[in-house]
This record gives C-alpha cells, structure tokens and sequence, in this order.
C-alpha cells in the first residue's frame, strides 16, 4: 500500500499552486477546482481538490523487494459546508505515481473519444546539465506535484470524466479504488487498444477532419519538443554567463584591496556582480515550470493523436462490416441467379465437378440469409457507433483546441514577460555598479 513503510519528508521549497489550467467563470486560474458527480450512484457532489505534498517512503514491492517511492497527498473539502459558513478539515489520501497511471489508463480506455489529460512526466525530460534527473530530486518531486494537481483539475473540470465514479473513487477511497477500477475489466480492454491501435491498416475513405487532426497532433509534438530542447541549450549557456560575473565579483574584492580611495565603490560593485550571478538559479527554476507547461502539451498530442487513431479504427471495422456484407449479397445472387460475376474458386470447381444440388443450394442460400441479416446488423450497429464517436469526438477536440490555444497563449506571454523582468534585474544590476564606479 501506497502507506506502508517509512516515511520522510521532503524537503521542499513552499509549495507552488498550478499557473495553468482549469478556471473559474470568471476567467482566474483555479488552484483548487470544483469536481462535480450529478451520477445516480453517487450523491451530487462538490470538492475542492488538491494534492497538497509529498513524501518519500521505504516498503516493500509486489515481489518483497525493498524500494524507495514518492507519495502525494490528496485533499477534498465539501464545497457545500464551506458555503453554509464552516470550514472542515479536508479528507486526505496518499496515492502513488503508479495510482495515477492507472487512473489515466482507466479514462483512455473507457473514454476513447476524449483528449484525455495527460500526467506528469515521471522522470525528467529536456533537462539542462545543471538540472537533476533524478526523480526523487525534491524540486523534480513538487513540479511533478503540482503536474498531478493539474490533471486532478483538468479532468475534474471536464464535463464527461467529472462524473465518473471510479474518479469519485479514486479521490475518496484510499484502500478499496483499486478492487472497484480493476472489476470495470478495463485491463483487458487497455491491452486490446494498445494492439488496435498499433496494428497497420489503411481506410479507403477517411474523414479529412481527423486526417488533418492527426497530422497536427505529430507538428505539434514535434514543435514542442524542438522548443524544450532549445529552452534548455539557452538555460545552459544563460547558466553559464550568469556565473562567470561572479569572476566579476573576484575580481573587484580582490582590487579593492588594493585601492585606498576606489576600495569601498569596487567592494560594492563585487557583491553586485555576486549577487547577479547568484539569481540565476532561482530564474531557472521559475523557467522550469514553464517548461512543464510545454511537456504537459507535448504529451496531450500523443493524446490527441488516439483520438484521431481510434475514429480510424472505427471507420475500419464500419468498412470491413460493409465489404463483407457487400460480397455476401454477391455470392447469394450468384447462388440464386447461378451466374458468377467474377472469378473464383467456387466457379472452377463447379465447371470441373458439376453444379450443387438444389438441396444444398438452398441450404447455402437459408444460410446466407442468416448471414446477410446479421451483416446487415452489425453494419448498423458499427455506423450507429461511428456516428456518435464522431460526435462525441470532435465536440472534445473543439473544447481542447480552445484550452490549448488559451493555455499556450498566456504560457508564452508569461514567459516572455520573465525574460523582459530578467533582462531588467540585469540592467539594475549593472546601473548599480555603475552608482558605485562613480562614488570612487
């Protein structure tokens, strides 16, 4: 159990609140967003949620191996008490990484009409040398806290997956979430998907609007993950000139000691030099979350590229349903008829051997029926079913286009108006030593 084992608590930095994602009406980020549950079996219910922090533990893996892992601590509070004027302690529940997963493995299978949000990266990715890639780094740890956050939100704030009771499940009950998601049989159905999804077919008459999806779903992935790699060669060599003005700093201590009347505007101008050399470190950590904003993008197109794979898959068996049907009704008029339109197997072997008898003929013919009827079923059923995920599709990629494009949008302002304050900090720096140079 994800609360088993020893515990130790990381120490990070105050914890940072999601700057994306879901909002109010009002257009703010919500850091705690409101999950709604109107489902029958299930009381309507409304909660904040949070996942407020993290810890490190030590315990024992499903084959009694010792193992360190990271825990994150959900909190939900009644919407309904905080309006009526109390304020309760929340429900709080541990769930591990892997807990997530399963979830998010869960809504892909049961929902494969929706772009379903993606998780954190589990280790980290386009990193700059001077970052940690170890995923039990404690800033790694609360950037990946508040990435689950984040998906906790986007999926409570979404108008299908909200009413789900395996997530109502999953937010409210520590211990039996796993028996209720594992009975849903959606393990067998994932492994079927993942096989659906990567076997090779090609439809004869694919629908331009998913066509022109997927291909922007693959630009998509692969812009975004040009952009991190370029982020992360400028915060090397950003590190890097940050630093080297702490040579500055050296330079002007060590000069100062020297001089009797420039020793005190030297001095001066040193701890300046230190203390812009130093800032680096915290402007690159406020870069990485913008950076996380990126990742959780890049991750959504391969989300969104399902979506376009799955209508494929659907279109497929539509058009493997009709062909069959289509040459079912052939061979029952050559049947009837005893005309054979086209070459086959059949025909030579009914020139060679002599035609069918009429009992067996009707025997295939009665047969044939049975088939055509139940063709012609399926193929209603399959058309029904292409129909509606077509539907139900392409309303949520409209909903994920706007988010998207709202998202990036503020993503990028936001950083560019960090690079404008960083860029600020160095020219007050620099006016600074230049105050000190003239007092000498």
């Amino acid at each position: 159990m994800a609360d088993a084992g020893n515990k130790e608590s990381l120490g990070q930095k105050p914890k940072r609140a999601p700057t994306w994602g879901p909002r109010t009406e009002f257009g703010k980020h919500c850091s705690n967003s409101l999950f709604t549950n109107p489902c029958l079996f299930l009381p309507c219910t409304l909660m904040e949620i949070s996942v407020a922090e993290a810890e490190k533990r030590t315990g024992k893996n499903t084959v009694n191996m010792q193992e360190i892992f990271t825990v994150y601590l959900i909190e939900t509070r009644s919407i309904d008490a905080i309006t009526e004027g109390h304020n309760p302690a929340p429900d709080s529940l541990w769930r591990r990484y892997s807990e997530f997963e399963i979830l998010r493995n869960y809504l892909l299978v049961t929902y494969p009409f929706i772009v379903v949000p993606p998780l954190p990266e589990k280790r980290a990715e386009f990193v700059w040398h001077k970052l940690s890639a170890d995923n039990m780094d404690p800033d790694f740890v609360e950037r990946r806290r508040v990435g689950l956050e984040n998906f906790l939100l986007r999926v409570a704030s979404h108008s299908v997956l909200s009413n789900d009771k395996i997530l109502y499940h999953f937010l409210t009950e520590e211990h039996r979430w796993k028996e209720v998601v594992y009975e849903t049989g959606f393990q067998a159905k994932a492994d079927s998907r993942i096989k659906a999804l990567s076997a090779t077919f090609k439809v004869k008459n694919p629908d331009k609007r998913f066509t022109e999806m997927k291909h922007y779903s693959d630009e998509l992935q692969s812009l975004t993950s040009q952009l991190l790699r370029v982020r992360a060669r400028v915060a090397d060599r950003l590190y890097g000139v940050y630093k080297v003005h702490g040579n500055y700093g050296r330079v002007f201590s060590e000069w100062s000691a020297l001089e009797k009347e420039m020793g005190d505007g030297l001095q001066s101008a040193g701890h300046h030099m230190d203390a812009y050399a130093a800032s680096v470190d915290d402007i690159l950590e406020e870069e990485e979350h913008y950076a996380d904003q990126l990742k959780e993008y890049l991750f959504y197109a391969e989300a969104l590229r399902a979506v376009c794979r799955k209508h494929e898959l659907t279109q497929y068996e539509l058009e493997t349903a009709s062909s069959d049907l289509i040459f079912k009704k052939q061979q029952r008029e050559e049947l009837a008829t005893g005309m054979v339109r086209t070459f086959s197997f059949k025909g030579m072997t009914n020139k060679l051997f002599g035609q069918e008898t009429p009992e067996q003929r009707e025997a295939k013919l009665s047969l044939l029926e049975e088939q055509i009827v139940q063709g012609e079923e399926t193929v209603t059923e399959k058309t029904v079913a292409c129909e509606e995920y077509v539907k139900g599709a392409w309303v949520d990629m409209q909903r994920f286009k706007e988010q998207k494009d709202r998202d990036l949008r503020e993503a990028l302002i936001g950083y560019a108006i960090m690079q404008i304050s960083m860029c600020k900090k160095g020219i007050q720096v620099w006016t600074n030593a230049k105050e000190c140079f003239h007092k000498m």
